[in-house]
């Protein structure tokens, strides 16, 4: 879920709906699994199985990137792993900044995809003193007073916010008066940004309440279910105490 952006991105400009740029990483991690496996090809009905989407809406997807597949043959794995990498801006090499090393952000500094993935942890920031200077994913954590500094030489434009509701916007607004104009944000909070500032929010509360309405749903279909079976197995007792004309059997003395 996209928040505060006003600007339209680059892929937008080049008419790629922002929906399609969204499942673009679906394809992408389908791909790399079957580039593994060292699959050549595949058919637009397997991928979009493996990256849980409609086929046709996938061929309509890719329509977009020029790429349409070879009849009877399909998608060549290869080129498409490089195609969507290319139009993600993958094939660069992007620096990043976690902001917040509590819980959560040493567990994303900790996270060993994002190299893989185009994606450099340039460094650790915390507000905490204490925390100066400790290492984390083989990083010493840097105190938020070196923040602007720490922006400026490793040429970062990507940001992860990981701090408390309270520290975000604060820790936002820094980032962006110093030049980060990208920002992830696993804060419980919605965060104000300029123009030219895209956001886009992690809320793993927010998700598991979505699971709730799911779950709790779910249940109140299976009890429905369950009452509506309840009067129908009544319904086949009481016809089984009946006679052939639909009396009740007299009861025949021992």
């Amino acid at each position: 879920m996209a928040t505060g952006r006003t600007h339209r991105p680059a892929t937008r400009s080049r008419g790629i709906p922002e929906a399609t740029v969204a499942r673009l990483p679906l394809y992408l991690r389908a791909l790399t699994a079957l580039s593994e496996r060292s699959v050549p090809t595949v058919s637009s009905e397997e991928l979009a199985a493996a990256a849980g989407v409609n086929s046709a809406k996938l061929r309509k997807d890719f329509s977009y990137l020029g790429s349409y597949g070879t009849r009877g043959v399909g998608y060549d794995v290869e080129y498409l792993v490089y195609q969507i990498s290319r139009e993600l801006g993958l094939t660069q090499d992007w620096p990043v900044v976690i902001v917040g090393i509590g819980n959560l952000g040493a567990a994303l500094a900790n996270y060993g995809g994002f190299a893989s993935r185009g994606f450099r942890v340039a460094a650790l920031i915390d507000a905490d003193p204490a925390m100066a200077g400790k290492p984390v994913a083989g990083m010493p954590v840097q105190h938020t007073d070196e923040l602007e500094k720490i922006i400026t030489d490793n040429g970062v434009s990507i940001g992860v916010i990981a701090t408390p509701a309270g520290a975000a916007q604060q820790v936002c607004d820094r980032l962006v008066a110093a030049g980060v104009t990208s920002i992830l944000n696993f804060a419980p909070t919605v965060l104000t940004v300029p123009d030219g500032v895209d956001v886009r929010k992690v809320d793993l509360s927010i998700e598991l309440q979505i699971l709730a309405f799911h779950e709790q749903r779910k249940a109140g279909e299976e009890a429905a279910a369950e009452a509506a079976a309840v009067p129908a197995a009544a319904t086949r007792d009481a016809s089984a105490d009946q006679g052939p004309d639909g009396d009740v059997p007299a009861v025949m003395p021992a």
